[in-house]
């Protein structure tokens, strides 16, 4: 299902056709090494996370991450949306591209089209974000769309220091 449309991009619920678009993203260098491991290896372990992981979110929170689709040829590029993450007690925004997409301005048009969401149709009076310390073109995405750093935070079971960005509407 279509959530938001821009000048260049769709994005929508994600599916079960979206595996294969997945288990690319989920095992690019800079997931990897930005947002980490989540041990998707294969076909049928993309399929489950999308199932297990970012489905239920749409039915329980009303909101989620959705792929990011140029409108040209619907072709998935991307993923940008906001969750409801354990130990943090407002909704964030995340995002993630393929490396090809990266720096091309996909980034802030979904995320600001996300942040818009959020205020004027979820009415969110709060909207965080996480990033590693050195993630530096998402840290500049973050100011870019409102958000400033907070503090430093640890999220529960992670042993990495986080850098957590809040906008206040």
């Amino acid at each position: 299902m279509d959530i938001l449309e821009t000048n260049r991009l769709i994005l929508s619920e994600q599916t079960e056709e979206d595996t294969a678009f997945m288990l690319d993203l989920l095992n690019t260098p800079s997931w990897l090494k930005y947002i980490g491991d989540r041990n998707v290896k294969n076909e049928q372990d993309a399929r489950n996370y999308i199932l297990n992981r970012i489905v239920p979110s749409y039915k329980q929170n009303g909101f989620g991450f959705y792929a990011v689709r140029l409108k040209a040829d619907n072709m998935p590029i991307g993923i940008c949306g906001l969750v409801k993450r354990p130990g943090l007690e407002q909704v964030d925004i995340g995002f993630a591209f393929l490396p090809g997409y990266e720096g091309r301005g996909y980034g802030f048009e979904s995320a600001s089209a996300v942040m818009q969401y959020a205020r004027n149709v979820l009415k969110l009076g709060v909207i965080l974000a996480i990033t590693v310390r050195d993630n530096t073109a998402s840290i500049k995405l973050l100011n870019k769309i409102g958000l400033s750093f907070k503090e430093m935070v640890r999220l529960p079971g992670d042993e990495e220091e986080l850098m957590l960005f809040e906008s206040v509407a």
